[in-house]
């Protein structure tokens, strides 16, 4: 039975720049959708907000907030569910630890961050804690599989109106580096479950049995998982891709994904901390520890950790010099690749480095080949078949290229980023074993201290969903459709004995292609090289590389995705593209009053939300809505309406005013509804007139320094402030 009382659309509260940009946007869709009799209502998933969520017996009761993340995860799993996703940080320790800083500091009475836990207190807090740090949302959320393409409109118009590409030629040294064996692609075991289990996963060790995780449950058909990845064999890889690249002359970089993966990756980025500064470890490693150094935090910490040490400092600039220069975050700064093990995402910096030529920033300031170091092979071969291709055969061209849309397997937490809870650090050399309630061992694997180890897991359900949707939209476009899936990978057989039976009983096995990622790459790009169009069906991880790989490379930019999940019990969830949270944006903006985030991902997602909310409830005002919609969006594009990068230059707000005006004509124009129609004919005309008005008064708040009363957990006043100053068109939208 539906609930009254739930919105018909949720829209999320997040962090950094989309945030800021909905104080400006969500005020614009709130008018007009009233106007259809349907109702907004917003959730807070924002990394400050599920922190005060969780310590509600630390704060006043002014102070408290709901669970909002918690409601969202039981909404999506009903069939009222219409929820507009926006991207939230994926916190590591090192932003965690600043949010939870700035919210003690504005008078929230919330415990520190315990680094090293001692207490049984404090371990109760750390845990509650490192349940809000990674992807903590999109597991919750994602209860459905993914739909991502690039909407029509925008890709006529990156091929109409291409972006500029870097240069490649043969001669490039940038190159991929991956181990040669210990990895987790090289030690993964799979197993699916013809029967429901509980499993427990056990350390034997010479001095006993510890239970790392119990009481596991898995339906019917859920293929399970096991690796891990040798430290030893990690450590040397390091220091010797340290060495080569020194000899090579290029810039040495790491790419990792330590938000998501936010168990495995941070110790992963801390090896390479320790390797890049092995000297300075191995001399002050003591002294390094009893300053409460954290590798896995990053050298950004570490340097603040012994800023008053001037011997270990000095060493550290010793070793630095010595080695090979770094890919830089921020090269006027000092920030390089290995400062903050959430500033280089793979699946943005990667993408980036290749669009321009495989060139990264060195610390000079400069442009300089690359030695990509991505330890584990199960997703680098992707990104190494790129670098080769267009070594081979130069740079892709944006206004013939076809696109890759993708179908991605990520409901019910899939595969690797479901499996934060069952990875572990290992502290003793022994065996890891999963043993299921009946007493068989599922999985059974040697291993040493610091190894990591982890278990993944994808459900039945899911997994037939995933296939049928695919099935769906071959049919719907007709395009190459290509499984990325590697029968020499464990897991990725046991998914092939799922997969092909589907098509099969379907009669559409032969407009399916299966390849391993490397191959799949290789097809796609020869396939949008000659103007024509694919779909990649993968993995929960290679969705989320893919959907800013191709993106980019056509798009210029992912953050201009349609992104679709058809939730599995009838809902919708639209997320706003992929692009992440983009912390630079903010810091424009702090200093300029400057916001270069475009809001095309959202304007996409809010005219699908309209259509599926007319085709769930009836509402045809709805779908007249998200119709005007998708006429605005191209109207953004046609008259280049989106923002620019530079202060003085139209802006984030601009757009809005801009997609208002032309989301109101179009809505006056229609012939669908006479009242809509009647009702925005007004608005239309005043925004029209208003023109040099508004745009004036946007205009004249760029160049200075603004408040916003926070960062992780700013004003809501002062926000809205800056993100409307324009008296004028705030009249007209109310």
């Amino acid at each position: 039975m539906a609930d009254s009382n739930i919105p018909d659309i949720i829209y999320t509260k997040v962090d950094e720049a989309p945030e800021l940009a909905s104080a400006s946007l969500l005020p614009v869709i709130r008018s007009f959708a009233s106007a259809a009799g349907v109702t907004i209502g917003t959730k807070d998933i924002s990394l400050a907000g599920r922190i005060i969520a969780t310590f509600p017996e630390a704060l006043t009761e002014a102070q408290r907030q709901s669970d909002d993340l918690a409601e969202l995860g039981e909404l999506v799993k009903t069939p009222q569910a219409n929820v507009i996703k926006l991207p939230n940080i994926s916190a590591s320790v090192p932003q965690l630890v600043a949010a939870v800083k700035e919210l003690q500091a504005q008078g929230y009475a919330l415990p520190d961050y315990p680094e090293e836990p001692a207490t049984d207190e404090e371990k109760a807090v750390r845990a509650k804690y490192d349940a809000i740090k990674g992807s903590a949302v999109n597991p919750v959320l994602r209860e459905g599989n993914s739909d991502r393409r690039a909407a029509i409109a925008v890709k006529k118009f990156a091929q109409a109106n291409p972006h500029r590409m870097g240069e490649w030629t043969s001669a490039s040294k940038t190159r991929v580096a991956a181990m040669d064996g210990g990895d987790f692609f090289s030690n993964e075991v799979s197993a699916t479950l013809d029967k429901a289990a509980t499993a427990k996963i056990v350390l034997e060790t010479a001095s006993g049995e510890t239970v790392l995780k119990d009481g596991i449950k898995y339906p019917a058909g859920t293929v399970v998982d096991a690796t891990f990845m040798s430290a030893a064999k990690l450590d040397a890889f390091l220091l010797d891709e340290i060495a080569k690249t020194k000899e090579e002359g290029t810039l040495f970089s790491l790419h990792m994904k330590a938000t998501m993966m936010k168990v495995s990756d941070p110790i992963i980025f801390g090896h390479a901390v320790k390797a890049f500064l092995k000297p300075v470890f191995d001399k002050y490693g003591a002294e390094l520890k009893a300053a409460g150094v954290n590798p896995n935090s990053g050298l950004g910490d570490l340097l603040a950790r012994v800023a008053d040490k001037p011997e270990i400092k000095a060493e550290i600039d010793a070793v630095m010099a010595a080695q090979p220069p770094m890919y830089m975050v921020n090269s006027d700064k000092g920030i390089t690749n290995l400062h903050v093990p959430s500033d280089v995402i793979i699946d943005a910096s990667m993408p980036a480095l290749i669009r321009a030529g495989g060139k990264g920033w060195g610390p000079d300031g400069k442009e300089h080949d690359t030695n990509c170091v991505i330890p584990d092979n199960c997703y680098a071969p992707v990104y190494d078949a790129t670098i080769e291709f267009f070594k081979a055969n130069g740079k892709l061209n944006p206004a013939t290229a076809g696109t890759v849309q993708n179908i991605g397997l990520m409901a019910q937490k899939a595969e690797e980023y479901g499996s934060h809870p069952t990875t572990f650090e290992i502290p003793e050399a022994g065996t890891v074993k999963m043993i299921l309630d009946d007493g068989t061992v599922l999985h059974s694997q040697g291993v040493e201290a610091g190894d990591i180890w982890r278990s993944s897991s994808a459900r039945k359900a899911p997994i037939e969903d995933w296939v049928n949707l695919a099935i769906d939209r071959q049919a719907a476009t007709g395009y190459r459709a290509i499984f990325w899936l590697d029968a020499a990978r464990a897991h990725d057989a046991q998914l092939i004995e799922q997969v092909k039976p589907i098509l099969e009983a379907r009669g559409v096995a032969d407009k399916f292609e299966i390849m391993a990622p490397r191959e799949a790459t290789i097809a796609s790009l020869e396939t949008i090289t000659k103007g024509e169009n694919t779909i990649a069906i993968t993995g929960n991880v290679l969705r989320d590389y893919l959907t800013d790989l191709f993106p980019i490379l056509e798009l210029a930019t992912s953050a201009k995705m349609l992104s679709i999940v058809k939730l599995m019990n009838g809902g919708g969830l639209f997320e706003t593209g992929a692009g992440g949270s983009a912390p630079k944006h903010v810091q424009q903006l702090v200093e300029e009053n400057h916001l270069r985030w475009d809001s095309l991902g959202e304007f996409c997602a809010l005219g699908e939300s309209f259509k599926f909310l007319a085709d769930a409830k009836g509402n045809e005002k709805a779908r007249v809505l998200g119709e005007a919609v998708d006429v605005a969006t191209q109207g953004i594009l046609d008259n280049d309406r989106s923002p620019s990068r530079k202060v003085g230059e139209p802006d984030n707000r601009d757009s809005h005013y801009w997609f208002a005006r032309y989301w109101a004509e179009a809505l006056a124009a229609q012939t669908s509804d006479a009242d809509l129609a009647a009702h925005f004919a007004p608005v239309a005309s005043a925004l029209a007139e208003k023109e040099a008005d508004i745009l004036a008064e946007l205009a004249a708040v760029q160049g200075k320094p603004v408040d916003l009363g926070g960062y992780y957990h700013s004003d809501p006043e002062r926000t809205a402030a800056v993100m409307r100053p324009s008296a004028s068109l705030n009249a007209i939208i109310g």
